[in-house]
């Protein structure tokens, strides 16, 4: 057969051309019918693209309804990236940077061109959103751009809500700082709702809460966003706005935090640390006073009424970012980092102030009464070839009971009550129910849980690190050493001021909260606050009580009432003071640190008989417990009493060390 045939040839091209015409077909009825609401869906997605608008964050507020965060108009320059790139040679777009630049610089905002063109190229905006190249900016530079657009073309302005502070940097370790989402951060948040059930949806550009309230309540405090559907043409060219859903402000948070507590508690510590800076303490040791802390809570209820720690950040520095260069200064102020929150994450040895601790310990079982006394002669030994434990300075304390005990801080009476309750953990379970060792539960992050040892866990850092812990073996010396607060023992400001608390409202004790209660939006705070206004209230939540016999807490309580007056180891730092009006009850603390100055602390509550307020203080290598974290929290709580300082509050101590 001759398969070169003509008639063979136009057969196989009438099979070829005929398959090709139902692929063809195939392929025109494939897109008309059942790709078609598919293809017209991304057409639409193509034409139509929806722009997310930020809304404004809600209020935080203190307890009196001040308001200490807010939020506020900010100028802002963009460009449209896409036309700006696509209409432009490279070197018309450096052109046009540069004049940016000098015109920025010109107006008081000093600008690079690269920073310029680092702020163009953030792919955290799409190209069919103007992108922020400059924030603040004067109305002089809105004016330019909008009267002289031939000259910046591309160029815009836009008005932003950002955050700002009316008490400046105050509070700013628990209100925190907000910041830009990363793609991390966005894929780990949980999206919520707003009270109208509307989600408050993240983008790649949205700020969120990266530290303090910002964080903790960013649910409640995250606008809900609006959205703009915008038609462009072909050329991607803006048409109009097809649909506007309108922003809506983030929900209000008030705080348990009284400023006017906040504030001094701030300043007295700032002050106090200055003042003791590079001086010496009574036995020679220079005080480097880099840091502190105070904690004041209401003993009624946990709710926190002041968390200062020093030195601090400002939050107002985060608002359009943080250098790195400003970074690294703040993790060395005084030779430590600003950055940390040591009211509720320092942990530190607490000192005498422990001894309140011991006291229910021994009292509670059957140990000692208020009127079993011991003679103090300044030191006290144990052991077999004995090891010595003093009192500060060896001071001879004669008689000494628990009353005593507590208000001259007799550290031999207390050595004598843990050799005593050596082999048993009866100061560490007591600890436990006063809330140690273990994190409160604080609604702000980073807290510390502190620890205190007991012999099974000393065993087992040993067996867990044995390059850093060599000797597991529990001694009578190591009880006899927490008895007073150190050695086996680290707690935060937050645990101390709590405990005192604790024992101040009869032995409950609460989980510390700062957040009060939701608000609606931009509630009028000039007018009492309805109960239509609130969305959600914290309320007082008990996590644990003290069993004390009233023998027990009354004993106590008098030894912790005399150490503020007469011959108490507080005596100096409350001198002048009206103890008839407003009755301060407490205890000093001194801890020492190898190498370093004693730590100072100090914890107590007031009134006396009807607590209002429980306060602790920890001032780092700042010496004795009267003088620094004493003589702070007095002038702390002048705001609280009303009464006026005297010179008595900066007078140095007497007495003893604690």
């Amino acid at each position: 057969m001759d398969t070169d045939s003509p008639r063979l040839r136009l057969s196989i091209l009438f099979v070829v051309v005929a398959a090709c015409f139902v692929v063809l077909f195939g392929r025109l009825w494939y897109l008309q019918v059942m790709a078609a609401p598919a293809l017209a869906e991304s057409a639409e997605q193509t034409r139509i693209q929806e722009v997310f608008i930020e809304a404004p964050r809600g209020r935080i507020i203190d307890v009196k309804g001040r308001v200490i965060v807010d939020n506020r108009t900010s100028l802002i320059v963009t460009i449209d990236r896409k036309k700006f790139k696509s209409d432009f040679k490279s070197s018309k777009q450096d052109e046009l940077l540069a004049k940016l630049a000098d015109m920025l610089t010109a107006n008081g905002a000093p600008t690079k061109v690269s920073t310029l063109k680092a702020r163009l190229d953030d792919q955290r905006y799409s190209d069919f959103q103007q992108v922020p190249v400059a924030t603040d900016v004067t109305d002089e530079v809105i004016h330019t751009i909008a009267e002289r657009n031939d000259e910046f073309p591309t160029m815009s302005y836009e008005r932003k809500t950002v955050r700002v502070y009316p008490y400046g940097a105050a509070a700013g370790n628990i209100l925190g700082y907000t910041g830009r989402i990363t793609a991390e951060l966005k894929d780990k948040l949980v999206t919520a709702n707003d009270p109208d059930g509307i989600p408050k949806t993240y983008q790649i550009n949205s700020t969120i809460g990266l530290a303090g309230i910002e964080k903790q309540y960013e649910q409640y405090l995250r606008g809900t966003p609006g959205v703009e559907r915008i038609e462009f043409d072909s050329k991607g060219r803006r048409v109009r706005v097809a649909e506007y859903q309108e922003p809506k402000a983030g929900s209000d948070v008030q705080l348990h935090i009284d400023m006017d507590v906040q504030l001094r508690a701030e300043q007295a510590l700032s002050e106090r640390l200055a003042v003791l800076r590079n001086t010496p303490q009574r036995d020679g040791a220079i005080r480097r006073a880099p840091a502190g802390s105070m904690v004041a809570l209401d003993p009624q209820t946990g709710g926190v009424i002041a968390l200062a720690t020093y030195p601090t950040y400002d939050p107002r520095e985060f608002i359009n970012g943080l250098s790195q260069e400003r970074y690294d200064q703040l993790q060395n102020v005084n030779g430590v980092s600003a950055l940390i929150d040591r009211s509720i994450s320092g942990a530190y040895a607490p000192g005498s102030t422990f001894k309140l601790v011991t006291a229910v310990a021994a009292m509670n079982n059957g140990l000692i009464t208020r009127v079993d006394s011991l003679y103090d002669p300044g030191f006290y030994e144990v052991g077999n070839p004995p090891q010595r434990f003093t009192n500060a300075g060896e001071q001879v304390n004669g008689m000494v009971d628990v009353i005593r005990g507590l208000s001259i801080s007799s550290d031999v009476f207390f050595y004598w009550l843990g050799a005593r309750m050596d082999g048993t953990t009866l100061i560490q379970d007591t600890a436990a129910s006063f809330g140690f060792d273990k994190a409160t539960g604080i609604d702000l992050p980073n807290e510390s849980p502190g620890y205190v040892l007991t012999p099974a866990e000393k065993r087992e850092l040993v067996r867990k690190y044995p390059e850093s812990y060599q000797d597991g073996n529990w001694y009578t010396g190591d009880n006899v050493q927490l008895a007073i607060g150190q050695n086996v023992i680290v707690v935060t400001p937050l645990q101390l001021a709590r405990a005192y608390a604790a024992f101040a409202n009869g032995g409950t004790l609460y989980k510390p909260h700062v957040a009060w209660r939701i608000l609606r939006p931009d509630t009028d705070l000039n007018q009492p606050i309805r109960s239509s206004d609130v969305l959600e209230t914290f309320q007082p939540e008990v996590v644990g009580t003290i069993s004390m016999s009233p023998e027990t807490r009354d004993a106590i309580a008098a030894g912790l009432a005399g150490a503020t007056v007469g011959a108490g180891t507080a005596a100096s730092a409350f001198g002048g003071w009206d103890m008839n009006a407003f009755p301060v009850a407490g205890k000093t603390g001194t801890a020492q640190v190898v190498n370093r100055a004693d730590t100072s602390l100090f914890g107590a509550w007031a009134p006396f008989t009807n607590p209002r307020i429980a306060i602790a203080a920890v001032m780092e290598e700042s010496g004795f417990g009267a003088e620094a974290a004493g003589a702070a929290v007095r002038r702390t709580l002048e705001v609280v009493a009303n009464q006026r300082l005297t010179d008595a509050a900066d007078a140095p101590t007497v007495g003893n060390k604690d």
